[in-house]
């Protein structure tokens, strides 16, 4: 079995990368997933959108952003945080989503030393979103938690799956995940014996949230199979069409208002308000982290609510030149918010939560980020942070690799929440 998993793994390469590239474009997939001709731009001085790259990138970038903390001008950080969310929120397109809906508690049981429940509240929109809650056996009365946010990974069938694990045997397809970008060893579990209320939601477009093909109309379809039957096939034919669908999904938000980054933001701050109420959870001690689209979900909720006491935002960092002139195509729409960058840089984002704890992990060999825009990034927000006397606040790690979260990184991440949640 193990070697037949493997055999997959390898087969299927990262091909959840190559999906996060743009599947469907007519590349071929390298073993890490991303399409063999993608050429390193900035080594080139090419910029993705040719001669247009340079003359688009000074729109924003000719000086700091306008409400970048690093300007003289601001020097309050609860007035400017005031200002900048405010105007963060408005560019993003936040929904509001009314009060923290009623919570059905569907099963619990035991596994790995944990407790389990898997849960589902409703939004006012779409089917029920379900979430998987761990925390260890015969915990005291209350508990810090941890509002663990599931990666993209081309794999938007399964949302909460690929970072926990809840039984001896997973679909392939989330096994293959596990090993791929967690070094075999789903992250919320593990943080979560260390005396932890876990909470993982599916995200918008994922798993219990996911866009089903018969949904749509049938010209949408694009030949996908009606018959859901859970085959490793099927699976893979769903997350190439759900990848293909990602533009028009995104256009149709902006039609309405609003962003996948702000959807993203809504949806998971009800999460958070559930958490929050939990009766075994201390809601003065709350974390958030995940790798990828969890580290950009990180972002946005550890950016715009100060609930989030301790951020972890893992291969999800670099800056919006970075993605203007070498690495947009590396990335889903869900990134994407107009005019926001003329605003803040995308590191400030994450630094809109000044003074509170937060960390950055990055993976050195990064194929959806340059080196260089990743250590700009870094430098952004360590110059804030030192501006706002919170230096030691502020930690940010580079790892040998590609795009993961592995053990290694994990230890680090574990240990910085808890030096800020554990007392």
């Amino acid at each position: 079995m193990r070697k037949d998993r493997r055999s997959f793994i390898k087969k299927g390469g990262a091909a959840g990368l190559g999906m996060l590239a743009g599947s469907g474009m007519g590349f071929t997939a390298t073993p890490f997933g991303l399409p063999s001709d993608f050429s390193t731009t900035e080594e080139k001085g090419e910029s993705i959108i040719g001669p247009y790259g340079p003359w688009v990138n000074s729109l924003y970038n000719k000086q700091i952003p306008s409400l970048s903390f690093r300007k003289d001008s601001f020097k309050d950080i609860s007035a400017w945080k005031k200002q900048a969310r405010a105007k963060a929120i408005e560019r993003l397109g936040v929904p509001d989503l009314g009060t923290a809906p009623e919570v059905t508690v569907h099963k619990t049981y035991t596994y790995d030393g944990l407790q389990v429940e898997e849960i589902s509240w409703q939004l006012p929109y779409g089917r029920p979103t379900e979430a998987i809650v761990l925390k260890p056996l015969d915990a005291p009365e209350k508990l810090p938690g941890i509002l663990a946010f599931h990666c993209h990974s081309g794999i938007k069938y399964f949302g909460k799956e690929k970072i926990a694990r809840t039984s001896d045997r997973h679909h392939e397809v989330i096994e293959g995940a596990f090993e791929r970008y967690y070094e075999d060893r789903p992250w919320a579990n593990e943080i979560a014996k260390k005396g932890y209320v876990v909470m993982i939601p599916d995200a918008f477009t994922f798993g219990s949230r996911r866009v089903l093909p018969e949904e749509v109309p049938e010209h949408m379809r694009r030949g996908l199979p009606e018959q859901d039957d859970r085959s490793t096939e099927y699976i893979d034919a769903y997350n190439t069409w759900a990848s293909n669908h990602e533009h028009v999904m995104a256009k149709s938000l902006f039609c309405g208002g609003t962003t996948w980054p702000g959807m993203f933001f809504a949806e998971d701050n009800i999460a958070l308000d559930i958490l929050c109420e939990r009766p075994d959870v201390d809601e003065k001690r709350i974390g958030c982290g995940g790798l990828s689209g969890g580290g950009l979900r990180t972002v946005m909720t550890a950016g715009l609510d100060d609930r989030i006491s301790c951020a972890v935002c893992v291969g999800f960092m670099s800056t919006w030149t970075d993605f203007l002139l070498n690495k947009s195509h590396t990335h889903t729409w869900m990134t994407y918010a107009p005019i926001l960058p003329q605003e803040l840089d995308f590191p400030e984002i994450l630094g809109l939560r000044l003074p509170l704890p937060t960390m950055v992990l990055n993976d050195s060999e990064d194929q959806l980020y340059t080196l260089a825009e990743m250590e700009k990034a870094r430098d952004i927000l360590e110059e804030i942070f030192t501006k706002a006397g919170a230096k030691e606040k502020f930690q940010c790690s580079f790892y040998p690799g590609p795009h993961k979260f592995d053990i290694a990184m994990q230890e680090e991440a574990f240990a910085w929440l808890d030096k800020w949640l554990s007392t």
